[in-house]
């Protein structure tokens, strides 16, 4: 068999990791809302509940990166609905930089999705991570920020 053959199949079972930094007030809960509704979505994610969708420094997303994960989503609550009155617009600013920077430095920046999802929104929750899995798949494993072990 060739190598190309072997690639192939390696990649048909290969599944994205994707650690997911939720804010506690909304996007938490819609993760919650989600599985109480017993919405089918990937078990490609793990979360990380965070006070406030602007507590998640980069170095955060880039550790993730390096400790394997495939992407990574930031999700908070909608602007102008933060528990914490700007959180969402400060994380905003910083997510939208720090993608350029992604970029720059020849990373794809698909891999990072930064989205607004309210108590509420159990649905959007699911097919943000639905879409995020399909969007990892045609990106293939992230190999550019993985440490080598």
């Amino acid at each position: 068999m060739n190598k190309n053959g072997a690639a192939e199949r390696e990649n048909s079972t290969w599944q994205p990791k994707i650690v997911a930094f939720l804010c506690n007030w909304c996007s938490y809960a819609g993760a919650d809302l989600a599985g109480v509704s017993r919405l089918k979505y990937p078990a490609n994610v793990r979360i990380i509940r965070v006070p406030c969708s602007s507590r998640v420094n980069p170095q955060f997303i880039l550790r993730a990166f390096q400790r394997g994960a495939d992407g990574v989503l930031v999700a908070g609550c909608h602007p102008g609905d933060c528990h914490y009155v700007t959180g969402n617009y400060f994380t905003r600013r910083r997510l939208m930089l720090f993608k350029r920077l992604l970029a720059f430095t020849g990373f794809a920046p698909e891999r990072l999705k930064v989205r607004w999802v309210s108590a509420a929104e159990g649905g959007r929750f699911a097919e943000t991570i639905k879409e995020m899995v399909e969007e990892l798949r045609d990106l293939g494993p992230n190999q550019v920020m993985r440490e080598e072990k």
